[in-house]
């Protein structure tokens, strides 16, 4: 909660270095898309498994529209079984779509296309005979989604450089690997090259599997945290990318990062004076939060925003051809895409 004995910093120069790219990418936003795009067509409600990205805000967001989130589909009302279901931008296991099916529910898969090409090249691996190696966070449901692509057994998790170095396969000449959408460029190069020294004929995926969205807020990131006093990454606890963005930051040279959901979540007696702040937002972060928390920034600081540009993405991705001839207000627009 922000306290109410603030410090008097008005006067204080305050220079905001505020990243580009940052939030919402374009699996995200076609992710957020078809869920109103369904209520428009369909109406409410909607039911979407799991959180459609991880942001309460957007969350909270649909669930005004008339979205209802569940975890599992006997969640849903048998009275609702005609009313689509839409599986989160993460990705699910084959059994997600095939439960679906035997209980005749209608679905829309709204898993990041890049998230699908990951699943693509583990079944690939698989196909060729070989063993699947993902490197990823265990439990999140990205790779939950990933490892259930395959049959029980065929795929084992490499989290950290330590678990590479006790990995033992049972056929060390017959690997390929493949990686979370989301993860730390550095570390991850950091297990494959592990991976690699122990394992000499380890097949990488036909593409980088770190998506380019993650990839280039990490570098933005990293170009803008050194002499930052303070660096904030706006985002969930719950976000893979957005937490890499906290460790990279700190990484890179701020002397502290933090990870914040809203600007009333900020201590501005516990930030205390400085001079330099980095701004950016996880994949799944919308701008007007982004814009929240500098307006706070501006309230308490005389502060100047620089923007702190490293690469341009104009990345777009389809909705599902069931949706493409459904029209958007003005206003549904500003949601979708963050605003």
């Amino acid at each position: 909660m922000t306290n109410t004995k603030e410090p008097d910093m008005s006067n204080s120069p305050l220079s905001i270095r505020l990243c580009g790219p940052r939030g919402f990418c374009a699996g995200v936003d076609r992710a957020i898309q078809i869920v109103v795009l369904a209520l428009k067509r369909y109406g409410a409600p909607v039911y979407v498994r799991h959180e459609i990205v991880h942001n309460r805000y957007v969350v909270e967001g649909l669930e005004a529209m008339g979205a209802i989130f569940v975890e599992e589909l006997d969640e849903i009302p048998a009275a609702h079984r005609d009313q689509p279901v839409v599986f989160s931008a993460h990705g699910v296991p084959k059994s997600v779509p095939a439960d679906a099916e035997s209980r005749n529910l209608f679905y829309l898969d709204a898993t990041c296309p890049l998230v699908s090409k990951v699943h693509k090249q583990a079944m690939r691996h698989e196909r060729l005979g070989r063993h699947v190696v993902l490197i990823g966070h265990a439990g999140h449901p990205e790779v939950i989604g990933t490892m259930g692509q395959l049959p029980e057994g065929a795929v084992s998790l490499v989290e950290t450089v330590e678990d590479a170095e006790e990995y033992e396969p049972a056929d060390p000449d017959n690997l390929g690997y493949v990686t979370q959408t989301t993860l730390s460029v550095q570390d991850t190069a950091e297990v494959i090259a592990k991976l690699r020294e122990r394992f000499p004929n380890l097949t990488a995926p036909s593409a980088d599997s770190i998506c380019y969205a993650t990839t280039n807020r990490q570098e933005a990131v990293s170009a803008a945290a050194p002499g930052c006093d303070l660096f904030i990454i706006v985002g969930a606890p719950n976000s893979s990318n957005s937490k890499r963005l906290v460790e990279v930051a700190s990484r890179a040279g701020a002397k502290r990062a933090m990870l914040v959901q809203r600007a009333s979540e900020l201590d501005f007696e516990a930030i205390g004076t400085i001079g330099t702040l980095g701004i950016s937002a996880g994949a799944s972060a919308p701008e007007v939060v982004v814009n929240e928390i500098i307006e706070a920034f501006r309230a308490r600081f005389a502060a100047t925003v620089e923007l702190a540009e490293t690469a341009i993405e104009n990345e777009h991705f389809l909705v599902n051809r069931e949706l493409r001839d459904v029209e958007l207000t003005v206003e549904d627009m500003a949601f979708v895409n963050g605003r």
